[in-house]
This record gives C-alpha cells, sequence and structure tokens, in this order.
C-alpha cells in the first residue's frame, strides 16, 4: 500500500485528491492548518519550521516511509497594489512562503527521502494557470509564487529522472472551491464566464482525478510534464 502525503487536504481540491486516493487502496496523511482527525497533521505552513515539522511527522505516521507528495496547499488572499508598504510586503512573503517556499521545502525532504533509499518516489505540485498567464492586478504574489512552483517542477524532473523520481504539475484555471468563490464573486461572478469556453469552472473531484493519475499511474515518460484544466481559457 502506497503513502501518500497531501497539503491542504482539508477542503476543495486537496479533500477531493485525499478522497479519491482512499479509493485507490492507497494511505493518505493529510495537512490542514489545523488537526482535523487522527490522519491529518496540523502545521501553519507560514511558519518556516513547520514544513520539517510536517515532514518529520508525516514520516513517522507512515513507518518510516512516503511514496508520494502532492503539493496543494495555498493562500489566494487579495493584496491590492495601493496598500500601505508593510501591508504589501506581508501579504507577498505570507503568500510566498505557503504557495512556493513550503512546497519548495517539502520537495526537498521528499526527494533526499527517496535519493537516501534508492527507491523511486513522485511529486505532484498543483499549480495554477495564473503561474502561465499571470492573475488579477491584486494577485502579483499568487501568479508569481504558481510560476516559480512550475520552475521548481521542471528542475526536479529534469534533475532526478534518472534516478526514478518523478514530478508532475497540474495547472487548473478556475475552480469552484472555498478558496476560489470570493474571487470569483469579486471579478463578476458569471459574467467570468465568457472567458471559458467550457462555460463552467472545474469541479474539484476534477482536478482530484488528474492528481491521481500522475500520483499513481502517469507513465515515467511523463515526468516533466504540466497539465492545463482550465476550460480552454488558456491554451498553449
Amino acid at each position: 500500500m502506497p503513502t501518500v502525503l497531501v497539503t491542504g487536504s482539508s477542503r476543495g481540491i486537496g479533500a477531493a485528491i485525499r478522497e479519491l486516493l482512499e479509493t485507490r487502496n492507497v494511505r493518505v496523511i493529510g495537512h490542514g492548518s489545523t488537526d482535523h482527525d487522527e490522519q491529518t497533521i496540523g502545521a501553519d505552513l507560514s511558519q518556516p519550521t513547520a514544513p520539517q515539522m510536517l515532514w518529520e511527522e508525516a514520516l513517522s505516521r507512515a513507518g518510516g516511509n512516503i511514496d508520494v507528495l502532492v503539493n496543494n496547499a495555498g493562500l489566494f488572499d487579495a493584496n491590492p497594489v495601493d496598500g500601505s508598504d508593510i501591508e504589501w510586503l506581508d501579504a507577498w512573503e505570507d503568500t510566498l512562503r505557503i504557495n512556493l517556499t513550503s512546497a519548495a521545502q517539502l520537495s526537498r525532504f521528499a526527494v533526499r527521502h527517496w535519493l537516501e533509499r534508492g527507491v523511486p518516489g513522485r511529486i505532484v505540485h498543483i499549480a495554477s494557470r495564473a503561474g502561465h498567464r499571470g492573475d488579477s492586478p491584486a494577485h502579483w504574489h499568487y501568479a508569481a509564487a504558481k510560476g516559480g512552483m512550475l520552475a521548481l517542477h521542471k528542475t526536479i524532473a529534469r534533475a532526478y529522472a534518472g534516478q526514478g523520481l518523478c514530478s508532475f504539475a497540474i495547472a487548473p484555471g478556475f475552480t469552484d472551491t472555498a478558496m476560489g468563490e470570493g474571487y470569483l464573486a469579486s471579478r463578476g461572478g458569471p459574467g467570468l464566464l465568457a472567458d471559458i469556453p467550457l462555460g463552467r469552472v472545474a469541479e474539484p473531484e476534477e482536478i482530484a482525478r488528474i492528481a491521481v493519475f500522475c500520483a499513481l499511474d502517469a507513465p515515467e515518460s511523463m515526468t516533466g510534464a504540466t497539465i492545463d484544466a482550465n476550460g480552454a481559457s488558456y491554451v498553449r
């Protein structure tokens, strides 16, 4: 039974990933900002020491081996350019730490774990369409973090494919999650759909199906791939 660590698994896309993995006879160790159950580790990823604590606790609960890391945790708060300098910088640093730096820290721990043991491993990064095309004027920090995550993913894939380590990224567009509801409303709600040829936003379960495919089923030759899921609102 493989063991998968999923960050941000208490709601939205992360919860959908966790539920679908569990139907595949996979042991899932979840993560949230606070403990929710015996299989969910609470860790505030805005704190520099939290990723290491999360990784070590997950390893302990898993009996010393984790097979797959899913970097899903994220923060999506507006940060208007006309705010005060300190408020803007604080919001920038919080978003970068949660959305990118913690993912990099966990990826580093995972890569070292697999290399030291000489075993294969997989990382699935939940990035964003914003990492390709940018985002709103109040979300420079979010777009920058997701662009950084895509670069991180590609670098890991190229560096460690020969050792059996695979990296995959998923770039969703708007998704019907609690994290996105306020943003959808702020951008005009239904009017936003005019930019999505599919005519609707994605459901968390759709993104979860892609994530589980990458975690368990994708062929090794797909390492380095970024899978778009945005209803054709951004094609490349």
